[in-house]
């Protein structure tokens, strides 16, 4: 899984997560600043869905697929209207997120996988402790992935005109997650903005750094752990990614 993101923690990239404040469970920065088309009739809505998607080379029986069972979400709506980390100083949320037991979990982890970590730092420049505290923070270490279906996730917050510039091109990242065999759209869940995996990467980030590792043809955020073979169902570095 470290190969899976490491190339996004790299150095360059590691300080823009800082800076914009995804520790902190911000999304990632929208790769597309003009404005998308959102909101009105679900079913017009997903047509020009469809349309972008086929237009960037997607086929027309993958993208039928991917958006065959979509719908909107309430819970999703619910939970991007409730963000209440946003209202937290930085002491309140640090006091919240960084508890005895994660500092307990990170450090009985660190030192499973030191070797592995090890490896990785040598390789990416990123440290132990930095890959921990993202891997603990996001899902507790795996524990905690999401169960929001991730089509729908995804289709909703497009779908939704407060930040259809950020999740349009998410959604069509996942649509290419679908013809890469890498996502199931009733199967694939995560969390309710869409992040998957165990440090919950959203699938634009996904399909930009990810290879297969381990040759089985797939790319798998969810099930890889540092303990298993270091390229396995990993976002293996593309050439020019890694710092």
């Amino acid at each position: 899984m470290w190969r899976a993101v490491l190339p996004f923690f790299s150095n360059k990239n590691l300080s823009i997560l800082v800076a914009t404040g995804i520790i902190a469970g911000l999304s990632a920065i929208p790769s597309n600043a003009q404005a998308a088309a959102c909101g009105g009739k679900l079913s017009t809505f997903l047509n020009g869905v469809k349309k972008e998607a086929m237009a960037e080379g997607i086929s027309k029986k993958v993208v039928n697929a991917a958006l065959k069972n979509a719908q909107i979400s309430k819970k999703v709506l619910s939970r991007d209207r409730a963000q209440g980390v946003f209202k937290q100083t930085f002491l309140e949320f640090s006091r919240r997120s960084v508890s005895q037991n994660r500092l307990d979990h990170g450090a009985k982890n660190l030192r499973k996988y030191a070797s592995t970590f090890k490896r990785a730092e040598q390789e990416f420049g990123v440290p132990a402790p930095v890959i921990a505290a993202f891997w603990g923070l996001e899902t507790d270490f795996g524990a905690f992935q999401g169960d929001f279906n991730t089509m729908n996730a995804l289709v909703t917050l497009a779908h939704d005109c407060r930040r259809p510039e950020l999740f349009r091109p998410q959604l069509i990242a996942a649509i290419k997650m679908v013809e890469m065999g890498d996502l199931s759209p009733t199967k694939m869940t995560g969390a309710w903005a869409g992040e998957i995996g165990q440090v919950q990467m959203l699938p634009e980030d996904i399909v930009r750094y990810g290879t297969d590792g381990d040759g089985d043809g797939h790319v798998n955020l969810k099930k890889s752990s540092p303990g298993c073979d270091p390229h396995s169902g990993s976002l293996y570095p593309k050439p020019g990614l890694a710092a």
